[in-house]
């Protein structure tokens, strides 16, 4: 099903944390209302907690989206579920994400690894449970770390979206480096070109932009050529697309 983002005439709004413009990211709520305005993919984060428990959550700590203090893979998950991440709401599994989205059976899925010392067993844990909910054949895999893209390619043959090679860690140049275990590349507004969309393009990458959040950034991401943008606030993107659709 991911297969789809390879077609030019599609324009994919992916959520950045969820709708995390307007709710606390990475949380179930986010993810919801994400859904609820029509985005056609959510973009999330994935890290282990004390006791290997996968959970949903941006930063080694957990001091800027909760009440807490401290790096997540020192909490266990009861003392994570604890912790206030806004608005009342608690860090979210992996599993948990996957059984409330399990009725939207087109929704596609942006999955960062983070980087860490157990990034790869956080990754060999995540492909386990998605393959359970029966979600894998509808994600991408993401890291700024060449290492963890290349072991998900290597060993699940997944797709995997990486960044310019400045942007990433470990990155192994050549014919056979990093560069070919790349499915998509994303670019970041403050250098994103339409040269540099192309040169992807022209290499048979995808090229995607991170994160046009108005009108004026949206028209630039789609002037440069790209087909998917991963938004903090997916509005403007979700109206500008209809706004083309209806002429």
């Amino acid at each position: 099903m991911i297969e789809r983002l390879q077609s030019e005439s599609n324009i994919i709004v992916a959520a950045h944390r969820g709708f995390s413009s307007n709710y606390p990211e990475n949380t179930l709520l986010a993810f919801q209302k994400a859904v609820d305005i029509g985005v056609d993919m959510i973009e999330f984060d994935l890290r282990l907690s004390k006791d290997n428990e996968v959970v949903i959550i941006h930063d080694q700590t957990v001091d800027r989206t909760t009440n807490g203090s401290g790096k997540v893979q020192d909490f266990t998950l009861r003392e994570l579920k604890e912790l206030d991440a806004g608005d009342g709401q608690r860090i979210p599994t992996l599993k948990e994400f996957c059984k409330m989205l399990q009725p939207y059976s087109e929704l596609l899925f942006n999955i960062e690894i983070k980087r860490g010392s157990k990034a790869i067993e956080v990754a060999d844990r995540a492909i386990e449970i998605l393959r359970k909910f029966d979600f894998l054949d509808r994600c991408v895999f993401t890291s700024f770390e060449a290492n963890i893209v290349a072991h998900i390619h290597d060993t699940y043959q997944c797709k995997t979206q990486g960044f310019p090679e400045d942007k990433m860690s470990n990155y192994i140049p050549g014919k056979n480096g990093t560069f070919s275990k790349l499915w998509a590349i994303g670019i970041e507004m403050n250098v994103l070109t339409r040269e540099m969309v192309q040169s992807y393009k022209s290499a048979g990458k995808l090229a995607w932009s991170f994160c046009p959040d108005d009108a004026k950034q949206v028209k630039y991401s789609l002037d440069c050529g790209v087909t998917l943008m991963t938004c903090n606030n997916p509005v403007p993107a979700l109206q500008y697309i209809k706004k083309i659709k209806n002429g």
